[in-house]
């Protein structure tokens, strides 16, 4: 990981949900951003410090079972519906809409991510897939401990604008964010109704994705759900051309 402190040419990469990777099976339909499993691109392997933006549809009563990760900040934000988190570190909880959640790799840690919420509410069961994305950045060291750390902040949201969901930089340390261990670091999300504008921030990498609905991206034109932008020298604006989220990570560094 190396800070950026050159200045970078300007440039937009806009990147179609089409032309994203896509593992479908029975229970599990996702799209990948990055080179990811068995999809392997050796020119798109991150964006910055972004490593995954998988974006999963997960049918009920299944999931994901208990595999391990290492060395990695994973951050979960869910679109619709539920999905179960429970690692070795003794973490359990239901992550829905407005709640985030990070859990830190570290040393290694063992989870599962399922939609089968009503096995640990007791609740009825649901016929409903979860829709969430999964974003993982390398953190700023090795070896850190095993970590996790959820957030209401679905009011937060309400309130408009784009606000800081995970962060590791010092200027959103007194916002309302969960903690990543990357000080280069922060995702910021937007809730948006039609005609809204939010102005991305100025970072020498931005990554926008549209996870739901439409925007327009100052001077490049519609993304629809799925689509993407990558961005070098951010600082655009981003309208809502209909009720739409955006997830943008904004980085001060790259892998090296």
């Amino acid at each position: 990981m190396s800070e950026t402190t050159r200045t970078l040419e300007p440039s937009v990469d806009l990147r179609r949900a089409s032309d994203r990777f896509s593992t479908k099976i029975g229970w599990l339909d996702s799209k990948h951003s990055f080179s990811f499993g068995r999809h392997h691109e050796p020119q798109n392997t991150h964006f910055g410090l972004l490593l995954v933006n998988n974006d999963d549809l997960v049918q009920p009563g299944t999931g994901f079972e208990t595999h391990p990760h290492r060395d990695m900040e994973i951050v979960t934000w869910v679109m619709q519906g539920s999905l179960v988190h429970q690692d070795s570190q003794g973490h359990s909880g239901v992550i829905y809409p407005g709640l985030a959640q990070r859990m830190s790799a570290g040393t290694g840690i063992l989870h599962s991510e399922k939609n089968d919420s009503w096995r640990l509410t007791g609740g009825d069961t649901h016929a409903d897939p979860v829709h969430f994305v999964q974003m993982w950045v390398v953190p700023d060291e090795a070896g850190i401990t095993p970590g996790y750390e959820q957030l209401e902040i679905d009011d937060a949201l309400m309130r408009g604008g784009l606000h800081p969901v995970a962060s590791g930089m010092e200027k959103y340390a007194e916002h309302t964010a969960i903690h990543i261990r990357n000080r280069y670091a922060a995702l910021l999300v937007a809730r948006l109704q039609a005609g809204e504008t939010v102005q991305l921030p100025e970072a020498p990498f931005v990554h926008l994705f549209v996870p739901r609905g439409a925007v327009a991206l100052e001077d490049s034109g519609r993304l629809d759900a799925g689509d993407a932008a990558r961005i070098t020298v951010g600082g655009q604006q981003v309208t809502a051309l209909e009720p739409a989220e955006v997830l943008v990570w904004e980085m001060h560094a790259t892998l090296a």
